[in-house]
Order: structure tokens, then C-alpha cells, then sequence
């Protein structure tokens, strides 16, 4: 058997694997190392989980460092990944940062998501290796914050998915801003959709190397799929298939349905998180910290995922992959299955189905070459006891923060302090009203004048009790209806009519009828209804 040592390895970054339990070398590394350690473009295929990380991060911070050392430019990389999505360019980050730092290099990554300033100041520090989505990396280039002109090693991996999410164009003007001269190495499950063109433009005298025929995973992982009749008995079948003790992956089509998914198992006492593309970066890695942490320490088992997770999210021990949603193409079950039997673990993969789905998953399963006959089962089946295990204890759903209650200022009962304000051709100061509690008095230039328990100032002759308190029992409601009935006809006596004084002499606010029927007074300015100006 051979070792990382005798391909060929530097001795400082293999006993960084070491320390890490990396001591034999996969299938994929095997066949690469000796030509990406020598500076040959390398294709590599592989399929998901096989170690393909590992076998260009070791050559490509071992062609960076040693004699090909060289003096750190701020915007300008010595190294280059491209990866398609953030969880994928995290994970790669995490495996090059312990070979960098043995080495004395940094690392930093660059995907959109999260603001840029701290990418812009980690590369105007200086940084040797740049991890990136091509997003954000070409909108950081347009800038001028990035120059890829001194790149020596240049790395792209999931070269197919990429194709998938029409990344390719962005790419290609990458590949092209990097030195002709430069290394590449180009990894990846499938070769299709364009990638070949990529391959013809930019790999130099490439050695190729395939590992697993057909990409597709096989001999530790065990296929099933479940029939059921209908939506409830299939979301039955789900909640037992998420409940046992170890990690399990639950993969959706939705956005939607991923997040729901995930609150209906937690409130059902099986914590569960989401991933999906809704997420903010942060929200994201909170989740999947959560699903990589131990249970003892606040993890959960359940991550309930869109395919944003099928590449790049690598968990140890993930035990199940249930396909909740069929995936609608082959590439996307192979890829959503490699979360599992990864590293030479055993793990099971499950398609939940509908028997309207026969055909369809038929057709799904012969294209990915799988072979797994569809049984028929029910949520409480043997069957499906039997693979689930013993079912994890029950964990109480946490209650939902209640709202916090609006601290407005209390309405206080206004009968109370006794206050007076003057009111002459403005307002002017006076206590006793709204919000108070007592009575005021206020006068108006012309005569009216009144008191009244918790009025406004200069308000209305009268009294009123048991106003805006801010209480409201119903005995009180019915007892002040009639109360109020009764101060109202009294304050209709006692008061003046509208625009005349207590001395029944017309004032402002008075109609021209008013002026009228004042008769002798002689103030009557003319017909109509207009308001009689102030004297």
C-alpha cells in the first residue's frame, strides 16, 4: 500500500494529514499526484467522495511552496480555485488551511452572499491562495481589487456543475485573465455539458484520470426505494425515516419545502435544520455547524436540504440520504447520494416515491445504474424499522419567543390634579389635560370659559369621569354608557350654543345665521352661511 510520502508528498504536509487520520491515499490521489506534483495539467474524474480535495490541494500548496516559495502580493494570488457554490468554497478552504499554514501561506475565499470588505481586505493584505465562486470573483476583477496575472496554479473543481448553473462563459473569461504558462487541474464526477470545451482551450498536454467507472457510487451503499400510496402515508413514512440516532440527510426540490419540512419534524421532537439558497451565508453555516455538532453539544441529526447541499457539504457519518422529492436527473441523485458511504463508510440511500412516480423513478434509476427493486411499504412496516434502528429520544420543540409587549406610556384616569390654562389668540401652557389626571379650566379671548375633570385645556364647559383610563371591564363599559348619557344632556344644557358667549353675544366660530338671530346686536355682515369674522 502505498503512501502520500512515497507519491511524492512533501513531508510537512503529509504529517498534517497524518495528524488528521489521512495516512493511505485514495484511488483518485493515487493516480494524480505523481503528475500534478511534477506540474502536468491533470484531468481527473472521480466520483463524489472519492478524495478529489485532497488530490489537488496537496499539489497545489506544495507547487506554491519550498523553493517555488515566492514574496506575497496584496491583489495578486500565486494560487486559484473555483468552485460553484459557497458551501463547496468553504469546504475547500477548510482542507487547504492547515497544508497553508504548515507552509506559512494564507488562504482566503471570495463568494458572493456576504459583503465584500472583507474579502477586499484580505486580498489588499496580501494572501497566497484565493478559494472563489465566479460571481464575485469577476465583479471583484471589474474593480481592480483582484489580478489574476501572477497565478502559477490554477484549480477547477465541479467543472459539470458549474455547466449546470451556466457559470461556464464566467469561467472562460477567468481561465483566460489567468498565464498561459500556468498549471491547471481540472477535477470533477462527469465531463459533459461544455466541459470538454474547457478542457481543449486551456489544459496544456493534459494526463487524464478516471476513477470509478461512471462516476457512480457503489459497493458500500445501499440503495432502496419505498412506495406509498399517498401524501399522508408518505409523510408519515418520512418523520420514522428521520427518526433515528444518526445523521441523516433529507433532500427536497424546494426551497419551500425544505424549511417546512424542517419545522414539522422539529415540532414533531426531532430537531432538524434547513439549507437551502433563501439562507443568508451566515444562516447557512449556523445550520450546518449545528448539523456537524455532536447532539450531546446542542447539534441535531436532521438536515433537510435543497441540492445546494448535493456537492461540497461533506458531514463524517452521515448514515441515511432520503430522497424526499425524486431528483428530476440522474446526476442529482448520484450526487445527493455521495452525502453518504463516503471515505469508505457504509450509509444507505432511500427514494421515497408515490405510485404515480413508478415510471419515473424507473426511468430515474436506470440512467444513474442503480439497481433497486421499489417496494411497497407502509411508515410502520418491519422494513422500515429495521433500517431506522432504535428511534432517538423525543426532544420538546423550544416555544416561540413571545412578542415583546409595546411600552407606551400608560393612559392615566383623568380625575385628579387640578390645573388651568389660558387660551388668548393661541395656545397657551395648561395641565389637567389628556394624559393628565384632574381638571382644568381654560378660557377663550371673548368669554367662554368652563372646568372640566380631564378635558384639554381650554376645552369644553363640562364634566366627564372614567375617560381614558386604559381600563375597560365590562361592568364599567355598561355602567359608563349610561353615565355618559346623562353628563352629555347635562353638558348640552349647560352649555352655550355654539359660537356665542354665556351671555348669548355672537363670537368666533359663529354662523351669520347666529349674527341674525343675535338681532339687535347689529353685527350682520351679509347673506349666507359663511362664518362671521372675529371682532
Amino acid at each position: 500500500m502505498s503512501s502520500f510520502l512515497s507519491l511524492g508528498v512533501p513531508e510537512n504536509l503529509a504529517s498534517v494529514l497524518a495528524a488528521t487520520g489521512k495516512t493511505e491515499p485514495f484511488a483518485i490521489q493515487r493516480d494524480t499526484l505523481p503528475d500534478s506534483l511534477a506540474g502536468r495539467d491533470v484531468l481527473g474524474r472521480g466520483r463524489t467522495g472519492s478524495g478529489k480535495t485532497i488530490a489537488f490541494a496537496l499539489p497545489l500548496v506544495a507547487r506554491l511552496s519550498g523553493a517555488h516559495a515566492a514574496r506575497r502580493q496584496p491583489g495578486r494570488p500565486r494560487g486559484l480555485v473555483l468552485a460553484p457554490t459557497r458551501e463547496l468554497a468553504t469546504q475547500i478552504a477548510a482542507t487547504l488551511a492547515p497544508l497553508a499554514e504548515a507552509t506559512g501561506m494564507r488562504v482566503t475565499t471570495v463568494f458572493g452572499g456576504v459583503s465584500q470588505r472583507p474579502q477586499e481586505q484580505a486580498l489588499r493584505a496580501g494572501v497566497d491562495i484565493v478559494v472563489a465562486c465566479p460571481g464575485r470573483l469577476e465583479d471583484l476583477m471589474k474593480q481592480k481589487i483582484v489580478d489574476l496575472g501572477a497565478v502559477e496554479v490554477t484549480v477547477l473543481d465541479e467543472a459539470d456543475h458549474m455547466a449546470d448553473l451556466g457559470f461556464l462563459p464566467g469561467v472562460t473569461r477567468i481561465l483566460a485573465a489567468t498565464p498561459q504558462g500556468g498549471q491547471r487541474l481540472l477535477f470533477s464526477a462527469t465531463l459533459d455539458r461544455g466541459v470538454d470545451t474547457l478542457v481543449r482551450r486551456f489544459l496544456r498536454d493534459e494526463v487524464r484520470h478516471e476513477v470509478d467507472e461512471a462516476s457512480v457510487p457503489q459497493g458500500v451503499m445501499t440503495h432502496r426505494v419505498f412506495v406509498v400510496p399517498g401524501a399522508d402515508e408518505k409523510t408519515a413514512l418520512v418523520r420514522h425515516l428521520a427518526s433515528g440516532r444518526g445523521r441523516r440527510i433529507l433532500f427536497t426540490r424546494t426551497k419551500h419545502q425544505a424549511k417546512k419540512l424542517a419545522k414539522q419534524l422539529t415540532a414533531a421532537g426531532i430537531p432538524s435544520v434547513d439549507l437551502h439558497g433563501n439562507l443568508s451565508q451566515n444562516a447557512r453555516e449556523r445550520n450546518l455547524a449545528a448539523f456537524g455538532a455532536d447532539a450531546a453539544d446542542g447539534g441535531v441529526r436532521v438536515l433537510v436540504a435543497t441540492d445546494v447541499a448535493a456537492r461540497g457539504v461533506h458531514v463524517d457519518d452521515v448514515e441515511l440520504v432520503v430522497h424526499v422529492d425524486p431528483p428530476v436527473e440522474h446526476k442529482a441523485y448520484l450526487h445527493r447520494s455521495g452525502r453518504t458511504a463516503r471515505a469508505g463508510a457504509e450509509g444507505t440511500v432511500v427514494t421515497v416515491t408515490l405510485d404515480a412516480q413508478r415510471g419515473e423513478v424507473k426511468d430515474l434509476l436506470r440512467k444513474a445504474r442503480i439497481a433497486a427493486a421499489l417496494e411497497a411499504v407502509s411508515a410502520d412496516a418491519a422494513t422500515v424499522a429495521e433500517l431506522v434502528g432504535e428511534p432517538a429520544p423525543y426532544v420538546a420543540p423550544q416555544p416561540a419567543a413571545a412578542p415583546s409587549a409595546r411600552q407606551g406610556k400608560p393612559k392615566a384616569a383623568q380625575t385628579g390634579d387640578a390645573g388651568s390654562g389660558s387660551r388668548r389668540g393661541g395656545r397657551g401652557p395648561g395641565r389637567g389635560g389628556r394624559s393628565g389626571s384632574g381638571s382644568g379650566s381654560g378660557e377663550r379671548a371673548g368669554g367662554q370659559a368652563g372646568s372640566s375633570e380631564g378635558a384639554r385645556s381650554g376645552g369644553r364647559r363640562g364634566q366627564s369621569a372614567g375617560g381614558r383610563d386604559g381600563q375597560r371591564p365590562s361592568t364599567a363599559k355598561c355602567q359608563g354608557n349610561g353615565q355618559r348619557a346623562q353628563q352629555s344632556e347635562r353638558q348640552r344644557q349647560a352649555a352655550p350654543q355654539r359660537g356665542t358667549t354665556a351671555a348669548g353675544r355672537p363670537t368666533v366660530g359663529a354662523t351669520v345665521a347666529d349674527v341674525r338671530a343675535h338681532g339687535n346686536a347689529g353685527t350682520s355682515r351679509g347673506r349666507g352661511t359663511r362664518r362671521a369674522r372675529s371682532y
